[in-house]
């Protein structure tokens, strides 16, 4: 019993060595106010726009089939590089037999139709020899011969394609081709893969996409307050998320006239043209874009928390040391740009001035 009371004891006189501990740190920070002194420095400030997108080629397009069938050979592999024409897939037709019958009825129907037209035509020409017949009656059978032989052909040509993708009058195969020169940025089929073609009514599977990698550019968006102070032409640094240490610079070529509304923020679109640079970039990088409005070198610098405001932000001023540590002097100053963390100082004060800086405000 006596020992659980001397702990006690112990535990109470701890508890209040703490207290007055704690009292006195307090009280001494009160009678001096709290005040920290920081230097007016010289260095550089920048008024910036921040853009927020990503690395994009500048032209992107899809490769579409215009045909239907079945990815029989698949040509190439995600970045690959091709050639204005060069072979990507191979499609093998894979009709219905709904699809198949139709065809071989057209051909037969229009064959039947080619036979009657050139026996009508040759018995016009030996009914005109004799002159039964007139000119224009063979004139005319002679137009019905020609448009059911257009037409024979027509329903052969239909046939092969639907049988076999490919034109045997041609010679065109099923073969889709690079449109143009670029980079295999996805390939979105395999072998086996179904493909609905490209027509009129449908947009078609697509296949890959392709894009020049050597031309890029980043797109992203800024918010309405700033894009004001934007205009083409403006020095642009650019910060890729996976490349931390890198920097890429670039110019506005872009600003689109009209906002977009996204999750409750009125944004803007705009483009940066990339300068030339040895730095590996990829399409897809998330990025910010610093568009530089203004930029001073070698001016005076303090952190704009030290600066009080008033008269519609006409007037700023500062506090410096006085002669009664509790009660700095108020000191008016006359600013210049901010990057909302630091402000520049244009006069009313000089390079190691000492300037004070008051706690935060004890939230009770």
């Amino acid at each position: 019993m006596r020992k659980l009371w001397k702990t006690l004891f112990i535990l109470v006189v701890l508890a209040g060595v703490s207290a007055g501990v704690y009292a006195w740190t307090r009280n001494s920070k009160k009678g001096d106010g709290g005040f920290k002194e920081v230097e007016v420095t010289q260095g550089s400030i920048v008024e910036k726009a921040v853009a927020v997108g990503q690395i994009q080629p500048r032209q992107k397009f899809s490769v579409k089939s215009k045909i239907s069938g079945i990815v029989k050979r698949a040509l190439v592999q995600v970045g690959d590089t091709v050639n204005a024409g060069d072979p990507l897939f191979e499609i093998a037709p894979d009709p219905t037999p709904m699809e198949v019958t139709e065809v071989d009825r057209q051909v037969e129907s229009a064959a039947a139709s080619y036979r009657k037209a050139e026996g009508d035509y040759q018995r016009s020409l030996q009914l005109a020899k004799s002159g039964v017949l007139p000119k224009t009656d063979v004139e005319a059978k002679k137009e019905s011969y020609d448009l059911a032989r257009v037409a024979m052909t027509k329903a052969e040509q239909n046939r092969d394609l639907t049988r076999k993708g490919r034109l045997t009058v041609s010679g065109t195969e099923s073969i889709i081709r690079a449109p143009a020169a670029g980079t295999i940025l996805t390939r979105t089929v395999n072998p086996g893969d179904p493909i609905v073609p490209l027509t009129s009514y449908q947009p078609g599977t697509e296949m890959a996409t392709v894009a020049d990698m050597r031309d890029l550019i980043f797109k992203g968006t800024v918010d309405e307050i700033d894009v004001g102070k934007l205009s083409v032409g403006m020095t642009t640094r650019i910060k890729v998320g996976a490349l931390p240490t890198d920097v890429v610079t670039g110019r506005v070529s872009r600003i689109a006239p009209q906002a977009q509304q996204k999750e409750g923020a009125t944004l803007f679109d705009v483009e940066v043209e990339l300068q030339p640079s040895k730095i590996t970039l990829r399409a897809g990088y998330s990025a910010n874009a610093d568009v530089i409005i203004r930029e001073k070198k070698d001016v005076l610098v303090i952190p704009e928390r030290l600066v009080t405001f008033g008269d519609g932000g006409k007037k700023a001023t500062v506090e410096v040391p006085g002669s009664d540590p509790k009660n700095p002097k108020k000191l008016d100053i006359k600013t210049g740009i901010s990057d909302g963390l630091n402000v520049e100082v244009v006069s009313g004060l000089t390079k190691g001035q000492k300037l004070v800086e008051r706690p935060p405000k004890e939230i009770s």
